[in-house]
């Protein structure tokens, strides 16, 4: 009954309320640009708008607003290699070359339909929108970026195939490294007002020998849910590899200028960092509605999710796997021109009849729901913050508090088990030492043991996966990362992780796997907890990459991959290094170095 009622109301605000437009998958090369330019000129010039771009999915739409803001004030002094990320950006965002920059518009927070209707068509005229000077058979890669695309006053299409293939060797291991990633991916408009996003993709892959024990341990994989274990090659030689199949689809609706939802099948992203302690893409795709609430300085997110309880298999019996819910929003504020600031709150429930009614109010405190129906449920709360500094540069951070006492934590401190909290620091810095291109990050992430676990199956995860940090728990982590654009078409990255970690034994818990109970800790750390606490280790990781755009969004990449893990427990060592090549076509790189 409590399942029915809830999806009675899912359906009946999804017609009430609307999304500002078509989003930006979280993970995709445009967030880089966008937080390139922002960390180069902040928000001076012209009035911000209230949408928070690293609360992701973001809208295009705005995203495409605020580049074009930035050229026309900044445009004449970028580089060749400026110009050509901002004309790729334009490509691939092409329906809403027509929109106005911000400081043009007497509202920025308003959504792309009160701004002017038919807006994809009208974009064919911008100076902007480019066209290919040889479609192939007058049909397909009319402009650069897409195979199909439909222009009409009521209507827009985009098509693209993905492709993401690479091959290559790893050190004292019997088989090789192969990853084969392939798809299709839509999107379209309707009226100027419903905006769909589709993509359905498969993989196939021999993994370095880390997320094979990854597998072993938990019978998941990050970013995926159901996955097979028969896949072979004698080809690439994999003996043992993985198959999996994974999509992701959201519906948006413009309708109200400030206010709107997004219902879907998919992953979010808070905050400025390489890592997020609050909101990550590490987990797997689910089912969420999401409310967005944007006007005058205030971006006001809803997230309602359902999540997978454990493992992801087949349990032969036909009935669903056991369910957990997510009810979380998140604030953002931007205070002046270079201070924002955002409040997380989020609850993870377990319920055999389903959703709990009460967290379905938008605007009340959980923890205040959660004392009034004397409910078990985990919830955490989230503080996350950025300043943007003179010189090109931005400092951010997050802090996360699941649960503590106030004696425990300021008073005696013993290292109660429950003092439960998690912060990051980080640095961003545009053009090193004045070279066009040269960008850097560096970040601290710390978090306690225990943090993000619950007395029972509330636990801050989804398919085992963490929702937040690949790590868990129990760590602290250092990393810094290098990003070099020489030529327009050629992009070198690196990253290095300087990690700290404790890991639990067979039979004794001390709370880095965050899907196990806090309960099944052992009787003497009620207190003395540490951060690294449990069977302690090292780990170095070091990641270089090339890649060549050959054609828009068809890159040609190289990897050099280390990993150093380093334990107190000889049999725990473990070393990877793996070098590869391939390509990869109209989708982004995902980053699994933990």
């Amino acid at each position: 009954m409590l399942r029915s009622l809830a999806l009675c109301f899912f359906l009946f605000i999804t017609n009430l309320l609307y999304a500002q437009g078509a989003p930006l998958p979280v993970n995709e090369e445009g967030y880089d640009l966008v937080q390139r330019l922002y960390n180069r000129y902040g928000y001076q010039k012209f009035t911000a708008p209230a949408a928070d771009f690293n609360l992701r999915p973001a809208s295009r739409a705005d995203l495409v607003r605020l580049v074009k803001t930035y050229e026309s004030l900044y445009g004449k002094e970028w580089s060749t290699v400026d110009r050509y990320r901002v004309n790729r950006f334009y490509q691939d965002n092409n329906e809403w070359l027509s929109l106005p920059p911000f400081e043009s518009a007497n509202d920025p927070d308003r959504a792309p339909y009160f701004i002017g209707e038919g807006f994809a068509v009208a974009s064919e005229s911008s100076p902007l929108y480019e066209k290919s000077d040889k479609p192939i058979f007058n049909t397909f890669y009319e402009t650069p970026a897409f195979l199909f695309q439909h222009n009409r006053e009521d209507f827009y299409l985009r098509v693209n195939p993905v492709l993401d293939f690479r091959y290559g060797k790893q050190a004292n291991e019997e088989q090789d490294y192969f990853y084969n990633r392939r798809g299709l991916r839509l999107r379209a408009g309707i009226d100027d007002r419903f905006f769909l996003h589709f993509e359905i993709l498969e993989t196939q892959a021999g993994l370095p020998n880390y997320l094979v024990n990854y597998f072993r341990e938990r019978r998941a994989l990050p970013g995926a849910g159901f996955v097979k274990t028969e896949f072979s090659s004698n080809l690439v030689n994999v003996a043992r590899g993985y198959d999996y199949l994974n999509g992701a689809g959201y519906l948006s609706v413009d309708i109200s200028r400030h206010v709107g939802a997004r219902i879907g099948y998919g992953q979010h992203f808070i905050g400025d960092g390489e890592r997020s302690l609050i909101l990550s893409d590490f987990s797997n795709n689910y089912p969420f509605l999401e409310i967005n609430w944007r006007i005058w300085k205030f971006h006001y997110r809803n997230l309602f999710a359902e999540l997978t309880q454990g493992p992801v298999f087949d349990t032969g019996t036909g009935l669903p796997l056991p369910k957990k819910y997510l009810a979380a929003h998140y604030l953002s504020i931007n205070i002046g021109k270079r201070l924002s600031l955002g409040l997380y709150e989020a609850v993870v429930l377990s319920r055999e009849n389903g959703f709990e009614l009460s967290y379905l109010n938008p605007v009340i405190l959980y923890r205040t729901v959660e004392g009034s129906i004397g409910s078990p449920d985990n919830v955490l709360i989230g503080l996350t913050g950025s300043y943007k500094l003179p010189l090109r540069t931005t400092v951010y951070g997050q802090f996360v508090l699941d649960e503590f006492k106030f004696d425990e934590l300021f008073v005696e401190r013993r290292g109660w088990w429950a003092n439960k909290w998690a912060y990051q620091i980080g640095l961003r810095h545009t053009d090193l030492l004045g070279v066009d291109q040269l960008d850097v990050v560096t970040e601290r992430n710390v978090a306690r043991p225990f943090v993000y676990t619950h007395d029972g199956p509330s636990s801050y995860t989804q398919v085992v996966n963490p929702l937040a940090h690949s790590l868990g728990a129990n760590f602290k982590e250092n990393l810094l990362g290098i990003d070099y654009r020489p030529l327009p078409r050629l992009q070198l990255s690196g990253r290095v992780y300087l990690i700290e970690q404790g890991e639990s034994t067979d039979d004794r818990i001390i709370g880095e796997n965050i899907f196990l109970s806090s309960d099944l800790r052992p009787a003497d750390k009620t207190y003395g907890n540490e951060i690294g606490q449990g069977i302690n280790y090292t780990n170095t990781i070091l990641q270089l990459w090339a890649s060549y755009e050959v054609r828009p969004n068809l890159w040609v990449e190289a990897e050099f991959f280390s990993r150093q893990k380093d334990s107190q427990l000889a049999d725990r060592d473990l070393e990877t290094t793996v070098v590869n090549g391939g390509i990869r076509w109209n989708i982004a790189r995902r980053r699994e170095a933990f």
